[in-house]
């Protein structure tokens, strides 16, 4: 577990226009009183500067502050933290008081909309787990099935984040009619192949496969954000914010009740 030297974190997000600060935290525990390896704290108060520290047993340690300011009011950014043997390298070099190995768990809260947080050059064993705004993300069992409340209709949109891990092959994300069996849209994210399938099965038998796509999200070691949204006449996916297809509706919507999960595949937040 933990993280060493070579692995970099690197976040995708953006602020607000009126932030006043955000936090990154690397965690050595999943909880809020977690010893903490690198604490990185962006503070815009008139006189913007970056604080970093840690904390220990309970007690902070001194903090290093950099005036200058690496992020603008209402963009986007992308941030790279490097893990080096003498320290974390960002735009300024922190060294470590705690060993990197300890780090389990990332949080990030305040001020910040994040898209997404890779980790980089990083084992399949090392897992850590991403806490957004105090929301632990712990990896769902699959496969994962549940009933999808009030069903699907116009407008409707599911959010599935999660990661894809090392030595994956292929998953698989249905829209199910749990009365008849029958998927009404199945979604097949090949990693190898870097193909995404998409299909229905009616009566047990399989409809035309659609393959038509520039580029597949899906590879090993990323974490994703997915949103299947539910239209009159198909449902539009997007993931990490692109478009990504459409697929017509074979069977009626009205009749899909359950979201089925299978496969390689790591879940951390499903919303309805």
């Amino acid at each position: 577990g933990g993280l060493r030297d070579g692995v970099s974190v690197y976040i995708q997000g953006s602020v607000p226009k009126d932030i006043t600060r955000f936090l990154i935290n690397l965690l050595c525990g999943e909880s809020d009183s977690s010893d903490i390896a690198l604490h990185f704290n962006p503070r815009f108060d008139g006189r913007d500067k970056v604080v970093f520290n840690s904390r220990q047993g309970g007690s902070w340690g001194s903090e290093e502050k950099i005036r200058s300011m690496p992020f603008s009011k209402g963009k986007a950014f992308e941030l790279v933290i490097m893990i080096t043997s003498k320290g974390f390298q960002e735009f300024f070099m922190f060294p470590h008081r705690i060993p990197v190995e300890q780090i389990r768990a990332i949080q990030v809260s305040g001020d910040v909309s994040v898209q997404s947080i890779n980790i980089i050059g990083v084992s399949p064993q090392c897992l850590l787990h991403l806490n957004h705004q105090h929301q632990p993300l712990l990896f769902k069992a699959v496969p994962y099935s549940c009933m999808i409340p009030g069903g699907m209709y116009p407008k409707r949109t599911i959010i599935i984040r999660g990661m894809v891990p090392y030595g994956s092959n292929r998953m698989g994300f249905n829209l199910v009619v749990s009365r008849s069996r029958d998927i009404a849209f199945h979604m097949n994210p090949r990693v190898k192949e870097r193909v995404v399938v998409r299909n229905n099965r009616e009566g047990g038998k399989w409809g035309k496969e659609d393959r038509e796509l520039s580029l597949s999200p899906f590879m090993e070691g990323q974490y994703f954000d997915m949103s299947i949204r539910c239209g009159n006449q198909r449902f539009k996916v997007f993931v990490n914010g692109q478009h990504l297809f459409d697929f017509f509706h074979r069977v009626s919507f009205s009749e899909i009740d359950k979201l089925e999960i299978e496969g390689d595949v790591q879940i951390s937040y499903i919303h309805f």
